[in-house]
């Protein structure tokens, strides 16, 4: 990550975009009441549910099918994976160095969200289907290397939002999205870890100045 900058700029950007995303969902629900139900928001709830134990061997032994309807809520979840994993691209952007700036990379964020989502999709609850995507993924040699490590961080968010679209919901891959940024932000501006020889540092380190130095 490069020395931090003026960061006011890219938080005010950053959240006026996510304020308008919350406008235009309360205005698509305003408009269009009928499609409601058929938006990609709180599927989170059925996993805190307690499914009847008939249910969970009757769906891995014949796989739910997936309905013609359902697509069309498949479709709002994938864009609204993209549409909330943008700020994270725009923060690997904000945090890196112009040099070091991958683009490979930061279209592979953009991208993965809506493959995990169209997996999640596919595999619902089949433990048979999900078996079979693990042989394939184990079948394939992956051969890609992470410039940093916090890199992986922006893998497996986009990897958290993804499933959450996948599940439909997208409302919890939101939060996830918004949490990352200011976090990253945050931790960019502060510096977070470069000096130790602060006193609180100092305190709860036992390091001194010079051992900052060695």
């Amino acid at each position: 990550m490069r020395k931090s900058a003026p960061i006011l700029n890219p938080v005010f950007a950053i959240t006026l975009y996510y304020i308008v995303l919350v406008g235009l969902f309360w205005l698509l629900r305003a408009a269009f009441p009928e499609i409601s139900a058929d938006l990609p928001f709180g599927g989170v709830d059925g996993l805190f549910s307690e499914p009847d134990d008939v249910e969970i061997i009757s769906s891995i032994m014949n796989p739910p099918e997936i309905q013609a309807g359902k697509a069309i809520t498949l479709a709002i979840a994938m864009l609204g994976a993209i549409l909330v994993t943008t700020p994270i691209t725009w923060v690997y952007f904000i945090t890196t160095r112009a040099k070091l700036v991958d683009r490979s990379f930061a279209q592979t964020i953009m991208v993965l969200p809506v493959v995990v989502a169209g997996i999640a999709i596919i595999v619902q609850n089949s433990l048979a289907l999900a078996f079979s995507l693990a042989g394939v993924v184990a079948a394939v040699r992956f051969r890609f290397a992470l410039r940093e490590p916090a890199h992986a961080l922006y893998i497996f968010a986009a990897i958290a939002i993804g499933l959450g679209a996948g599940i439909s919901a997208v409302d919890i891959a939101f939060v996830v999205s918004l949490s990352f940024v200011y976090i990253t932000l945050l931790l960019w501006k502060l510096n977070y870890g470069a000096d130790l020889t602060t006193p609180f540092f100092s305190f709860i380190t036992g390091r001194g100045r010079d051992d900052n130095e060695l």
